[in-house]
Order: structure tokens, then C-alpha cells, then sequence
């Protein structure tokens, strides 16, 4: 792709070039693509929406402030016909609908369906990848609560990551602004992040403790505190006639290292032993894992070990900002250590400050000094605590990497820890941060070498010691991909359920059990097709949108403008040729003037009787002609965007 100027087009003519008229751009045509029938009776090209053409917003930083969201509907989706009718569950079934959060991993929402009650458990976001290029977040569906909002008896929210409630303000307002059940640091989390959509109705919050129990419409709901890396973390117990319908959230095991679960979990885990589970709704995120996952204290040893013994440069920490447990034992340790912390991350400050507030972190107002000031203090006193272990673009780390940190600069004697795991599909990204923290001669500890981080998330043996202390008699793994799902599903079927009783969910699939004796997945859906937020606007996804969107990342664009003399039909002069990620133009002279030429044959041959001619037709056959030419030349499918003005 060529260097060019990011808002100013290329231009290629001859004589002095104009700027295509935009009042009518045209239709746009790629190569092998079928010509659109025209419809009959009225105008050409009456009531077409206008396409509008971008790229991926990947070179641009994160929005920020205050945010007003637009919800929008694109016209192909539109012309959809509704699905078929989803029948009103009867008054014996209990109906389970994972709405996001299975086939993926985030984007967790599930509805829980009894009689005249619905309750909703988690509200999360995922973000776009490389398939939905411009895409900020990708949102649950909620048609099916939209039509039943009269129904929602509460929001019950098991912890505060993105994944579980960073979906609340796109989508509150949606289903009739329920209140909301959470623990306190989880409520702070949520009316921190309601701040920047101030147009939205007051977001009314409840706050909650585990073993507490509250009456919901016709129904009783209970919680049970679970282990995962952000404190206030909670199970949600829904009681119904047949037994309760148990929901875990993420969760992992609080165990000595040798699989003996701390006296914590058993005695959360106690409230079962009396209970009747009809359903158990389990994370199945690192179910393929044997064994059990590293428990966080060994982590908290290993830094603090790190921390303690450290007296040579300064410490770098790269993590995530929603590992509060882990976040706010460094403070503590660097506090008794006596070292100071430099906090360089939004999201991570705001988090330290929350924690602070509810009382859940005390520190000196010392500890934590000001990035601006990170030069002041000895480095072996000084620990920094950075955003961006994952390779983000704009993150702290990802700027300290590439020397474009306001404050802070590599030094040879500096250590730095990535204290988080690497992502799937983030490999490259953390890898190049690995080799621009290296050249500048900084030391990297990684969890591949130290038990540096460990995930929120518990491998097998910990899902079997849950399920046995549980005992459901139907079970719905939800929180991973299919794969995931489908191991869990087998490891259920081991311990006992038998393997009618198991349902391996998509999302949006509809799951009824009757009589609490049956458990089916309707053939019907509830709505799925995804909802996404880009910008300030909220609309479905629309694949022909995002087709056109990939074709521009990988082939580019060429616009070509004719100037036909309406009179005689003739080109008033040299076709102009703009061109964006296709060829630079300046290096392919000879195909541009080629270009010219079938542009010239095109228009002319169509407006060969210019009183007669249809811009339309000659429009379509122009993008067709140069996208074959262009094919055959290059071997690429560039979009043609067509544009004829008649003076």
C-alpha cells in the first residue's frame, strides 16, 4: 500500500483536475459479483441507500468522554423476514436462553425464564476482530427481552469484568432499565462506567452479599461467593418448583496447590449439601486444561518475592487492569517494602481508585506517586504499574515499547514482568512488544518462566470437584467456545448426568425443561444476529457492510470520474482516477493510462445516443469494464466506484 497523505486522496489525470461531482456517486461493482436486477416501474436507482465506504478505525486510540448512542437498523436487515413465531413457555418449564457467551469467549449474557419471571444473569460486551473490521463492540441480541420486558423481574450481574458488564449501557434502556443485583465493588464498577452516558435514565443499582436471599416477583434468588481474579465475584442460586437453577459466573478454585480446595470453598460450597439442583450453568473456559489451574496466592508469593528482593532499576509490571486481587497486593507489598508505584493506565487507575474508596485497599497517599514524576524516586524504589501486557497499540507498555511514552524511557538495568497470559490471536502483537522492550536492553519475566500470573479460570479437576459438590441433574455448560462446551459436556456425562440430561447450547438456542423431568432445545431461536456498537451508534451487523469493508482492507478502492458532454456523448476530457490501498498510482503510469482508455470505450459506447442514454446502465457497465480490466492486469478485486457528470 502506498505512503500517502491520510486525508487527501490520490489523483491521477491529465490537465487540470477537477473534483468529481458527489451529488450521485454511483453504484459500485466488483469483479464476478452478479449485476443487481432493476426493479420495474419508477426511477433507476430510486430509493437505493447510498453506501458509505471506510476502513477499520485500528489506527485510531480509544474513545473517550462523555457518550451518546444512536441505535440503528441497516437496510439489509431491514428486508429480513421474521423467523418463526417462539412459543410462550408453559407454566411446568424452566427456560434457559444463553443470548452471548457460548461459541465465544465474552459477550456473557443468559436469560432465565419461569412463569411470569425473568431474570437475566450478566451483561457483557466482546470486542470486534479481524472479521468485523470498525467495529468497537459486539453486543448480546436482546429481541427476545425487548418483546418481554414487562417480565424482567432483575439484571443480576456475578462480577465486574467487561465481559459480564460492559454491555449494560448499550443495552439497559432496551429492556426497560431493570434494576440491578450485584456485590458493592461490582456496583461501583458498573456506576463508575455509567458516567460517560450521561443522556441515559439513572442506572438503579441494589447492592447484595453472598448467602443473602431476596424474593423477585414470584421467585427466590440467592448468591454464593465464587473465586476468579476480581474481588466480589458471586454465584447466582434461582430457585423454582423442580430445584434451583445454579449459575457459577468465572470462576476457579482458592486451593493449596495440591488440589485441596481452602476452607473458603468448602464452606461456600456447604450450601449445596442441603440443596436440590435442577440445573447447573458452569464456566467452561479452561476446561480443556488438566490438572488445576495455578491458585492466585502462589502468584502473590512469587511478586512478592520479586518486589522484595529487586534493588537494582526499576520494576515494570504489565497486567490487566481488571486483576484487582492481584493489583492491589502489589500495592501492599510495595507499601511495606517501602517503594513507591507509578499507576500508568486508565482503566487501571480508575479500578485502584474504586477499591480505595469502598474501603477494600487503604495506602498511604504517598505510595502511589504521578507518572510526570517517575524520574524523582531511586528506580530500585519504583515500581510501575502498566497497562497493555497484551500488545495493545495505544496501552502504556505498548508505548513505553516504541519510545513514544511521554515520561518513560527503557533503561538497561529496568525488569519487566508480563503478568498476564497471551490471548489467542494477540501472539504477534505481544511478541513485538517482547522485542521492542528487549532491544532497548530491559530484562522480561514471563509466565512461561515464573508463576507470574495465574488465570481466573479453573482447569478440569476444579470443574469436577464443583460438580461434585453440586450434583445437578441437568447440566448447560455456557462461557467458552463449542469445543469447550462439548469437553464439559463429556466430563458432566462421566460424573453422572446422565447424557439426555446435558444440552450443549448456541447461542440464542432456547432451552426447556418440563416438569423438571425433560430438558429439549426448541428448533426455534431467539433473535441472534448481532448487535454491534461502533462509535455512538448501536445497530445490527450488516454483512454487506462488512463485506465492502474487507474488500477495502484487502484490495482497496479506485474511483473513476468521467466527464461526459451531454450534447454529444464525448468525454469533456481525461477520466480522472482516484485510488486508495490499491496500486500507487505514480509507479503504474502505463496501467493508469490504460485504465483511461477502457473508461473512454465505456462511457462512450454507453452514451452513444446521449437523448436516449441511461446513466444507470452506463454507470454499471463502466465499473464492470474496469474491474475486469483490473483483474486481468493485476489480480486484484479493487471496489470500482463509478462516477459520470454530465455537463
Amino acid at each position: 500500500m502506498e505512503p500517502s497523505a491520510p486525508h487527501r486522496p490520490q489523483r491521477s489525470g491529465q490537465g487540470p483536475s477537477q473534483r468529481p461531482h458527489t451529488g450521485r456517486a454511483g453504484n459500485t461493482q466488483r469483479p464476478g459479483a452478479p449485476r443487481p436486477a432493476r426493479q420495474q416501474g419508477g426511477p433507476r436507482n430510486g430509493g437505493r441507500p447510498r453506501q458509505r465506504f471506510g476502513s477499520a478505525r485500528s489506527n485510531h486510540p480509544p474513545r473517550r468522554g462523555k457518550t451518546r448512542l444512536e441505535h440503528q437498523t441497516p437496510s439489509d436487515m431491514r428486508k429480513r423476514p421474521a423467523g418463526a413465531p417462539i412459543p410462550a413457555p408453559e407454566a411446568d418449564v424452566v427456560r434457559i436462553i444463553p443470548l452471548g457467551g457460548v461459541e465465544e469467549i465474552g459477550r456473557n449474557m443468559t436469560a432465565i425464564e419461569i412463569g411470569e419471571d425473568i431474570f437475566i444473569l450478566d451483561c457483557g460486551f466482546g470486542f470486534g476482530e479481524g472479521d468485523t473490521p470498525g467495529i468497537d463492540y459486539i453486543l448480546p441480541n436482546t429481541g427476545y427481552l425487548e418483546e418481554r420486558r414487562h417480565k424482567i423481574r432483575g439484571l443480576l450481574i456475578s462480577h465486574g469484568h467487561l465481559d459480564h458488564i460492559g454491555g449494560i449501557p448499550y443495552i439497559i434502556d432496551r429492556i426497560g432499565n431493570p434494576t440491578i443485583y450485584t456485590r458493592k465493588l461490582t456496583a461501583m464498577m458498573i456506576k463508575r462506567r455509567q458516567v460517560e452516558f450521561a443522556h441515559l435514565p439513572p442506572t438503579v443499582l441494589r447492592e447484595v452479599e453472598k448467602d443473602e436471599s431476596i424474593r423477585l416477583g414470584n421467585t427466590t434468588v440467592r448468591f454464593f461467593g465464587v473465586t476468579h481474579t476480581v474481588p466480589d465475584s458471586m454465584g447466582i442460586i434461582i430457585e423454582t418448583p423442580w430445584g434451583d437453577v445454579v449459575f457459577t459466573g468465572d470462576i476457579k478454585l482458592d486451593h493449596d496447590g495440591e488440589g485441596n480446595p481452602s476452607e473458603i470453598e468448602l464452606r461456600e460450597f456447604s450450601v449445596f449439601k442441603d440443596r436440590k439442583v435442577l440445573a447447573l450453568l458452569m464456566d467452561s473456559t479452561n476446561i480443556e486444561r488438566p490438572g488445576f489451574s495455578i491458585p492466585e496466592h502462589n502468584v502473590h508469593a512469587t511478586l512478592e518475592d520479586i518486589i522484595t528482593n529487586m534493588n537494582r532499576g526499576r520494576l515494570i509490571i504489565g497486567m490487566f487492569a481488571s486483576h484487582l486481587e492481584r493489583l492491589m497486593h502489589i500495592v501492599r507489598i510495595a507499601e511495606k517494602v517501602g517503594k513507591k508505584i507509578v499507576v500508568d493506565g486508565r482503566s487501571m487507575k480508575a479500578n485502584l481508585e474504586i477499591v480505595r474508596e469502598i474501603g477494600m485497599l487503604k495506602h498511604k497517599d504517598d505510595t502511589l506517586v504521578a507518572v510526570e514524576n517517575v524520574d524523582q524516586y531511586p528506580p530500585e524504589k519504583l515500581i510501575i504499574l502498566a497497562t497493555g501486557a497484551q500488545g495493545d497499540e495505544f496501552a502504556s507498555l505498548m508505548r513505553i515499547g516504541n519510545k513514544s511514552h511521554k515520561y518513560i524511557r527503557i533503561n538497561p538495568t529496568d525488569t519487566i514482568i508480563l503478568s498476564s497470559s497471551v490471548i489467542p490471536g494477540n501472539e504477534r502483537s505481544v511478541q513485538r512488544l517482547k522485542d521492542n522492550l528487549s532491544r532497548q536492553g530491559a530484562r522480561i519475566i514471563t509466565y512461561h518462566s515464573s508463576d507470574v500470573h495465574a488465570s481466573g479460570h479453573g482447569n478440569r479437576e476444579e470443574a469436577v470437584w464443583i460438580h461434585k459438590q453440586i450434583h445437578p441433574k441437568f447440566f448447560v455448560p455456557v462461557h467458552g467456545y463449542h469445543y469447550m462446551l462439548r469437553v464439559h459436556a463429556d466430563i458432566a456425562e462421566e460424573l453422572g448426568v446422565p447424557k439426555e440430561n446435558i444440552c450443549v447450547p448456541d447461542n440464542s438456542s432456547i432451552i426447556d425443561i418440563r416438569g423438571g423431568e425433560k430438558i429439549a432445545k426448541l428448533a426455534v431461536k431467539a433473535p441472534a444476529e448481532l448487535r454491534v456498537v461502533e462509535g455512538h451508534t448501536i445497530s445490527e451487523l450488516s454483512d454487506v457492510l462488512m463485506r465492502d469493508r474487507k474488500a477495502l482492507g484487502q484490495e482497496g478502492f479506485c474511483v473513476v470520474v468521467a466527464t461526459v458532454d451531454r450534447r454529444t456523448g464525448k468525454l469533456h476530457k481525461s477520466p480522472d482516477i482516484i485510488s486508495r490501498g490499491f496500486v500507487y498510482l505514480r509507479d503504474n503510469k502505463d496501467l493508469m493510462d490504460q485504465t483511461r482508455l477502457i473508461v473512454r470505450k465505456s462511457v462512450e459506447t454507453s452514451m452513444k445516443n446521449p437523448r436516449s442514454a441511461d446513466l444507470d446502465e452506463a454507470r454499471e457497465d463502466l465499473a464492470d469494464s474496469v474491474s475486469k480490466f483490473l483483474l486481468q492486469r493485476t489480480l486484484k478485486r479493487p471496489i470500482v466506484i463509478p462516477v459520470i457528470v454530465s455537463i
